[in-house]
C-alpha cells in the first residue's frame, strides 16, 4: 500500500501506524503552516490523528547541541525511527488512567485516606493532618502539602502543582494491586492498547531532585494510541475494554481549586486557569483550542491534546519550544488548517 505525500513531504513513516485498526491512512490537508512552525520549535516528534486516520507523522533528529537533553531524556530509538523519550509530567495522565482502572477493579477508593494504602508516615504532616489527605487530593493537586511533603494548608483548599506528592500515587497503586507499577502498567494498559514502546525507566541523576525517580519512556505513536483510548470511551483498538467509560470520564471533572485541571489531566474551556507554576489567569487554558480539549502535558512542551468533538489527537515531543506561547500559536495554526 502507498500513502499520499504532499508537495512538501508532510507525511513520513505513516504506514506502520496505519496498519493498526485505529489508524488508517488518509489524504492530508496542506499542513505546511503547522509543520513549518512545529519544526522551528525544537520538536522531535509530531503526529495528528483525526477520526482514526493519521493525517501527518514526522520525526526529527536531535541536533548536536542537544547533548544534555539526550542524556537526560532520551533512551534510544524505536523501530519506526522515533526517539524513545521520558515525557516528563505527561506520565501523570497515564497514571490517572491506571487509577481509574484500579477503581474498576475495586482496589481503591479516591475518597479514602492515602495512608490506608501506603501506611502512616508517608508525609511530614502530623498523624491527624495526614489522615485528612485523601487520594482525590493527590489526583487534583490539592493535598495541602509542599514539595517536601510538609503540611501547609488544609487538603482541598488550594491548587499547588506538586510532583513529589503526585509520585505517592504510583506507590499507592502498586500497594493496592500488590504488584509493581511496571507490571500493572503492562497488564492493564500498554499491552492491551498495543503500546509496545512504552515503559517505566529509572531516571538519571540529573532528575534526582524532582521527587519522582521513574520516568515514563514512550513514543508519539504510543502516546497517540493512549489518546485514542480516551476518544473511544475506554476501549482498546481491538474493542476490548481497558477502563470503564464512567471512571474515564471522572478524570475530566473540573477540580474545585482549578477549573483547568481534573484528575492529573489538564482541561480547556474553564473560566479561569491556574498554571503549573501557580499563576492564575482568566479564561481557558488554550484560548485558540476547542473548549472540550483535554491534555496530558509534560515539561519541555510534551503534548497530548485530545479533542472529542473533532475526534482529534495531536502529539508533540521534543525539547522546550523557544516560543513561550507555543500552545496558543500551534492551535491558531491547527484551527486554520483543520477547521
Amino acid at each position: 500500500m502507498t500513502f499520499p505525500i504532499s508537495r512538501r513531504g508532510l507525511i513520513a513513516g505513516v504506514g506502520a501506524l496505519a496498519a493498526a485498526p485505529a489508524f488508517a491512512a488518509t489524504t492530508a490537508p496542506d499542513l505546511a503552516l503547522v509543520l513549518d512552525y512545529v519544526e522551528s520549535q525544537k520538536t522531535t516528534g509530531f503526529l495528528i490523528v483525526r477520526d482514526g486516520e493519521t493525517l501527518v507523522e514526522r520525526n526529527w533528529p536531535l541536533p548536536a547541541e542537544a547533548a544534555q537533553f539526550r542524556t537526560v531524556f532520551v533512551h534510544g530509538t524505536s523501530p519506526d525511527g522515533a526517539l524513545l523519550e521520558d515525557v516528563a509530567s505527561q506520565q501523570k495522565s497515564f497514571v490517572a488512567v491506571l487509577v481509574a482502572i484500579a477503581i474498576d477493579k475495586g482496589l481503591i477508593d479516591v475518597e479514602r485516606p492515602v495512608s490506608d494504602y501506603v501506611g502512616a508516615g508517608w508525609s511530614k504532616a502530623s498523624p491527624d493532618q495526614e489522615r485528612s489527605i485523601r487520594l482525590i487530593h493527590l489526583l487534583t493537586m490539592s493535598s495541602g502539602l509542599d514539595e517536601s511533603l510538609a503540611y501547609v494548608a488544609p487538603p482541598g483548599s488550594a491548587f499547588f502543582y506538586n510532583t513529589p506528592a503526585y509520585a505517592v500515587v504510583k506507590a499507592l497503586l502498586a500497594a493496592a494491586a500488590r504488584q509493581p507499577l511496571e507490571v500493572i502498567t503492562n497488564d492493564w494498559l500498554t499491552q492491551p492498547a498495543g503500546m509496545a514502546d512504552t515503559a517505566w525507566r529509572k531516571r538519571p541523576a540529573a532528575l534526582a531532585n524532582v521527587g519522582n525517580p521513574t520516568g515514563l519512556v514512550t513514543t508519539p505513536r504510543d502516546i497517540a494510541r493512549f489518546g485514542q483510548i480516551v476518544l473511544d470511551g475506554g476501549k482498546a483498538r481491538d474493542g476490548r475494554r481497558i477502563v470503564s467509560e464512567a471512571n474515564l470520564k471522572s478524570l475530566f471533572t473540573r477540580s474545585p481549586t482549578n477549573p483547568a485541571y481534573g484528575r492529573l489531566w489538564w482541561l480547556n474551556g474553564g473560566e479561569e486557569t491556574v498554571r503549573a507554576a501557580g499563576r492564575r489567569t482568566p479564561g481557558q487554558l488554550i484560548p485558540a483550542a476547542p473548549a472540550d480539549l483535554v491534555a496530558a502535558l509534560g515539561a519541555s512542551d510534551r503534548k497530548l491534546y485530545v479533542v472529542p468533538s473533532r475526534k482529534l489527537i495531536v502529539v508533540r515531543t521534543g525539547q522546550a519550544a523557544p516560543d513561550p506561547d507555543f500552545d496558543q500559536q500551534l492551535w491558531l495554526r491547527l484551527s486554520k488548517t483543520l477547521g
